[in-house]
């Protein structure tokens, strides 16, 4: 249920149509109302701004004809003072977050927050399988309950009451799952390979949906629009392939209900979807955070050239700059600082999950040495916040993605798989997901979704669920030198090795003291073992295995999961020195 809304006519109609009149954009990229509209959004929370009567006989003033003018002054005030008796009663009503509606999924099994805003000091109820909880609004309007833990099952009904009643219907509960990133995770079923036969199959009732919009802002935001859809094929469409994929492996497994929030953003770096403040604490994203307050300073002068050389290129007949240089895009954008922190994901936290899934990076592959800091500070973050422990986070690593190279070399993209794949050791309680196999030369958006989601899905499955099935890829643990051959020892091989398609391994790169790689032979030599070696190189130093933007690779375990790609050295990589 949303807050009353009123509809005007008449001379009100037209009062509310002007109300975004006189507004501007600040240069922190948000935007500033006029004067009549913040006359609107003061009504709207309960307060009347001074000379609203005076300003709204002025506006009425401008009709034409004396009597008419009168008459159109008496039915504007009565209409005004309609308005601002029903927005009074809408004050006191009790409202909720989109993130509460019917058909959602509760997470199973844990203390739910439910919560929402109300008249300062007003009681709420919420009722819920047996359960009724109370709450007084603060003097903020805000409420909060939390609700027993509950078992899966449903459909139930949530009725939360105070001045007024709201009641949810078709309400679930199951598992619940954050689907997060750039790109790649927003990447629709629609585009996906087989998303047709998936999307004409999806009538699952079991699985629900919500997507978060992308709103960048520095401006904490408490809501969003936004609703829960029950699976069906106009649903999942347009919905995550990858969180779609996972989730529907998850509910076919499990047998109980999935909630899937989609709060993907395409393009999206990794440190806007951290509060600026966090960042500023820490002199390693100094420089990041200086860039951005350089260009927020010169936004003004910024904008102004920008809106120049349009006029100029229109004027000449000539291509103008593109939409993604206006400097107001930038400040609302994906790349900021917190934007999307305070413009997507918080109005969801608080929320009862399960874990998030995520799939991001290619954006900050160019500050990989920076990502190995900056993605578990995002992490911490999130837990910290959400205030649920360690909750599971599982990510998808960069795929192979660019033009094969004939030698081995350097590889910004590979030092970005190395930052994830330490990540793991950081924190508990994580995992990633290697689609080395899965990428395409051409394409930074590979269409099989399906792998993606169903890899995601094992580490689920087994670590969340005590599913048991092979989870994790092979993972380097230590080296030996033996007469001028290199043995590489690996953990989480489940079943032995299996070189795909060619029986020869491929992938790795061999270098001496003077740390110049060149190809290597490979071979297996015991269940968890590879010895590496080349003619060229007699005493070995270090080892790459698909270290490359694509590299050409094929080392499999027998549960069908590509390696991990690594290093066994810590030479200094070429994205070492890249902080903004």
């Amino acid at each position: 249920m949303s807050a009353l809304r009123v509809p005007l006519v008449g001379p009100s109609a037209a009062f509310s149509q002007r109300a975004g009149e006189g507004g501007r954009l600040r240069p922190g990229g948000v935007f500033k109302p006029g004067p009549a509209r913040r006359i609107v959004q003061a009504l709207g929370r309960g307060g009347v701004a001074p000379g609203v009567i005076e300003g709204f006989h002025r506006m009425s003033m401008r009709g034409e004809g004396g009597a008419m003018l009168r008459m159109g002054k008496l039915r504007a005030a009565a209409g005004l003072a309609a308005a601002l008796a029903a927005l009074g009663t809408a004050r006191a009503d009790v409202k909720m977050p989109a993130i509460f509606g019917d058909h959602m999924v509760l997470q199973r099994d844990l203390k739910l927050n439910v919560w929402g805003w109300a008249e300062p000091g007003e009681d709420v109820t919420v009722k819920f399988h047996g359960q009724e909880k109370a709450a007084k609004a603060g003097d903020d309007g805000k409420w909060k309950v939390v609700l027993d833990p509950v078992g899966a099952g449903g459909p139930f009904e949530m009725v939360v009451s105070g001045k007024n009643s709201i009641t949810f219907n078709d309400v679930l509960v199951g598992e619940v799952w954050i689907c997060s990133g750039q790109s790649n995770m927003q990447w629709s079923l629609a585009n996906s390979f087989d998303g047709d036969l998936e999307i004409a199959a999806a009538k699952n009732p079991n699985i629900r949906l919500i997507s978060v919009p992308q709103v960048g802002t520095q401006e904490p935001q408490n809501d969003f629009k936004g609703e829960w859809k029950v699976c069906s094929p106009e649903a999942v469409a347009p919905f995550s392939g990858v969180g779609y994929f996972f989730g529907k492996q998850l509910q076919e497994t499990l047998g109980v209900p999935v909630g899937l929030i989609n709060d993907a953003w395409g393009g999206s770096a990794c440190e806007a979807w951290v509060p600026r403040e966090k960042l500023a604490a820490d002199a390693r994203y100094a420089d990041l955070l200086a860039s951005w307050k350089e260009r927020e300073d010169g936004y003004e002068a910024a904008k102004k050239a920008y809106e120049d050389a349009k006029e100029t290129a229109k004027a000449e007949g000539k291509p103008g700059p593109r939409p993604n240089e206006d400097p107001a895009a930038q400040m609302r954008g994906n790349y900021r600082p917190g934007n999307i922190f305070n413009g997507v994901l918080l109005p969801t936290i608080g929320y009862g999950i399960k874990g998030v899934i995520w799939y991001q990076g290619e954006s900050n592959a160019g500050r990989a040495y920076q990502y190995r800091d900056l993605f578990p500070l995002m992490i911490q973050t999130w837990r910290e916040l959400w205030g649920q422990g360690d909750f599971s986070f599982y990510w998808v690593q960069l795929a192979d993605f660019m033009a094969e190279k004939p030698e081995p070399g350097d590889s910004a993209w590979a030092e970005l798989r190395e930052a994830q794949t330490q990540t793991m050791k950081r924190l508990p309680n994580t995992g990633e997901a290697v689609i080395i196999d899965i990428g395409e030369v051409k394409d930074i958006h590979p269409k099989n979704k399906a792998d993606v989601g169903k890899r995601l899905a094992r580490w689920a499955l087994a670590r969340d669920y005590g599913v048991s099935v092979p989870y994790q890829s092979p993972t380097y643990k230590a080296m030996e030198k033996h007469d001028g051959k290199v043995v590489l020892t690996f953990d989480h091989v489940a079943g032995g090795f299996r070189p795909f398609d060619v029986p020869e391994l491929s992938g790795f790169a061999i270098a001496g003291a003077d740390k110049k790689f060149v190809w290597a032979k490979a071979k297996v030599v015991g269940p968890d073992k590879v010895e590496v070696w080349s003619d060229e190189v007699p005493q070995p130093e270090a080892v790459r295995y698909a270290w490359a933007d694509n590299p050409v690779c094929n080392l499999y375990s027998a549960a069908g999961l590509p390696a991990t790609p690594f290093r066994t050295d810590d030479w200094p990589g070429v994205t070492e020195k890249n902080t903004r």
